[in-house]
C-alpha cells in the first residue's frame, strides 16, 4: 500500500510538471500571456554543478542562439522604428549624431494627442499602452548576464587582447542609439584639461602612461583596479562560461568605458525568479561626486557600497554560492574599494558653456526655443519636480506607477509589471547618455518626452514638446 501511494505521488508530480511545462510553452509560443503568480518551491539559487562538458553546453547554446535572437528581434521590431535618422546639426560631445524623432510605435488608430486625452485606466482597459513603453527584456531573459555592444568588444580586443564575445547572444540595440564611443573622461581636479583621455579607450595597457603625474598614487591604484578583469558569471574559466576560451573576467570599465557608459546592459541581481528580473542599463559614472544613491533601483548609499556590491554580487547575478565557483575576488574595503571610489568621485560632466553657475541657461547664448523649453521643464512639464538644477536630480527615487497603464503580461520570458521605485538620474549632458530609462526602453529624448507626458498627464502641445526637446539637448 505504501509503495502504491509513492508511485501515485510520483505520477501526480509528473503530470503536474507536464502541465506546467505545456503552460510555459504556450507563453513562449504566443509571446504574451497574463502574468502568473510566483510558483511555490522555486529556488533562489542558480545551478552550480553541470553533468555536461563545456563543449556540450556551448553547442547547445550556439544551436539555440538563432531562435533566441529571432524572438527578441521580433519584440524590438514590433516596438520601435530602428532606422538611422540623425537630428540635423545635433551631435554628442565630439561628433556622433543624436538620433531624431519618436521611435516607439503607436497602437493602430492612435496619435500621441489621442492617448494623452485618455485616463490611465482607459489606456489599460483598451490595451493602448505603447509596447515600447513596457519594460524591455534581456536578449535571453532566462540566461541573462552582461550584454556588451560589438563596437566595445572590437576595441577591447584591439587594445588589450581580451575577447568579450559571447557565443550565445549578441547585443541587441543598433549602434546609432548608443552613446559615443569611446566617450570622454572629465575630472573635477583637472577641468582645464577637458577630455583627459585624448579620445582613446582606457585600458591596463595605457592608463599609467596617460595619468602618471596627473593623479595621486591612490587614484592611480583606483583606476588600475577599475581596469582589472575579475571573474564574472559569463566571463570565467568554468564549464558554463559563455566565451569560447577561458576568460580572465570583466572589468568595471568594460561597461563604464572611460567612466561613462557604452550601452552595455545586464539583469538586476536583486529579484527572483528570472522572469521578474529587470534589464538594467549601465549608468554613467559622471557626476558620482554629487549623487547620493547608486544603482537604478537598489538605492545603495555610497559609491563604496556600489563598487563592492557590483564586483562581489551583481557580477554573479546576486548568487553568492555560484560566485565562489566562478572565482569571486573579494576586494578589501579599507584599501582597494576606497581607492576605486576615490577615482570615481573625480568623474564629472562635460563642460557646458550654455549653463550658468546655478545650472540655468545663459540668455546670451541660449536660443529662444531652449529658453522656452527651460520654462516648460520648470513649469508645465513638471520635470524639475524630480530633476532640479544644477545637476537635474533630486537624489531620490520615485515610483512612476507605470502599472496603471497596462495589465501584467509576459513577453519573451519576462513578466511585465509595475517598475517600482527608480533612481532619479542626473540629466546633465543627457543627450550624450542614450538610451533612456533604467532598462533602455526609450531610444530617444523624443520618446522620453512622450512617455512622461502620459506618465505625468501634462498634456503638452506639440510646440511645447519641441521646445522641451531643445532644452534637454542644450543641458
Amino acid at each position: 500500500m505504501i509503495q502504491r501511494k509513492r508511485i501515485s505521488r510520483r505520477v501526480l508530480a509528473s503530470l503536474t510538471g507536464l502541465i506546467l511545462l505545456l503552460f510555459t510553452g504556450l507563453i513562449r509560443t504566443f509571446g504574451s500571456a497574463a502574468a502568473q503568480p510566483i510558483e511555490p518551491g522555486q529556488t533562489s539559487y542558480l545551478k552550480v554543478d553541470f553533468t555536461q562538458s563545456f563543449t556540450e553546453l556551448r553547442n547547445a547554446a550556439v544551436a539555440a542562439k538563432p531562435g533566441v535572437e529571432a524572438a527578441h528581434n521580433a519584440v524590438l521590431n514590433q516596438r520601435y522604428d530602428l532606422s538611422d535618422r540623425p537630428a540635423a546639426g545635433v551631435v554628442m560631445e565630439r561628433a556622433k549624431p543624436v538620433q531624431d524623432g519618436i521611435r516607439v510605435k503607436l497602437p493602430a488608430g492612435q496619435s500621441w494627442d489621442s492617448l494623452a486625452a485618455l485616463t490611465p485606466t482607459q489606456i489599460r482597459d483598451q490595451n493602448l499602452w505603447p509596447q515600447g513603453f513596457l519594460p524591455l527584456p534581456h536578449v535571453n531573459q532566462p540566461v541573462g548576464g552582461f550584454m556588451i555592444p560589438q563596437i566595445v568588444i572590437n576595441q577591447t580586443k584591439l587594445q588589450d587582447g581580451r575577447d568579450l564575445t559571447r557565443f550565445d547572444l549578441d547585443f541587441d540595440l543598433p549602434d546609432q542609439f548608443l552613446a559615443e564611443f569611446p566617450p570622454g573622461m572629465y575630472l573635477t581636479a583637472h577641468t582645464e584639461m577637458g577630455d583627459v583621455t585624448g579620445g582613446v579607450l582606457l585600458t591596463l595597457n595605457n592608463y599609467f602612461e596617460k595619468f602618471n603625474g596627473f593623479l595621486t598614487p591612490r587614484q592611480l591604484e583606483g583606476l588600475r583596479l577599475l581596469l582589472t578583469p575579475f571573474a564574472q558569471q559569463q566571463y570565467n574559466v568554468t564549464e558554463d562560461r559563455k566565451t569560447e576560451l577561458p576568460s580572465t573576467g570583466a572589468t568595471c570599465f568594460d561597461c563604464h568605458s572611460n567612466g561613462h557608459q557604452n550601452g552595455a546592459a545586464h539583469l538586476t541581481p536583486d529579484a527572483r525568479p528570472e522572469a521578474f528580473r529587470h534589464r538594467t542599463k549601465t549608468l554613467s559614472l559622471r557626476g558620482v561626486n554629487v549623487q547620493r544613491l547608486f544603482g537604478s533601483q537598489r538605492a545603495l548609499k555610497t559609491v563604496e557600497d556600489f563598487t563592492e556590491f557590483e564586483q562581489r554580487v551583481a557580477y554573479f547575478d546576486g548568487d553568492i554560492v555560484i560566485a565562489e565557483k566562478k572565482g569571486v575576488n573579494p576586494l578589501v574595503r579599507g584599501t582597494q574599494v576606497e581607492r576605486m571610489a576615490d577615482l570615481q568621485a573625480m568623474l564629472t560632466f562635460p563642460p557646458n558653456p550654455k549653463l550658468d553657475v546655478l545650472g540655468r541657461l545663459d540668455p546670451a547664448v541660449a536660443t529662444p526655443a531652449e529658453l522656452r523649453g527651460q520654462d516648460i521643464f520648470n513649469g508645465k512639464g513638471q520635470c524639475a519636480s524630480c530633476h532640479p538644477a544644477p545637476y537635474f536630480t533630486d537624489n531620490s527615487m520615485h515610483d512612476l506607477q507605470t502599472g496603471r497603464f497596462f495589465n501584467p503580461t509576459t513577453i519573451n520570458n519576462m513578466v511585465m509589471v509595475n517598475d517600482g521605485p527608480i533612481k532619479t538620474f542626473a540629466l546633465r549632458a543627457v543627450k550624450d547618455n542614450p538610451p533612456y530609462m533604467h532598462d533602455q526602453r526609450l531610444l530617444t529624448l523624443d520618446d522620453t518626452i512622450e512617455f512622461f507626458n502620459l506618465i505625468l498627464g501634462t498634456k503638452l502641445a506639440t510646440p511645447e514638446k519641441q521646445d522641451l526637446l531643445a532644452f534637454l539637448r542644450a543641458i
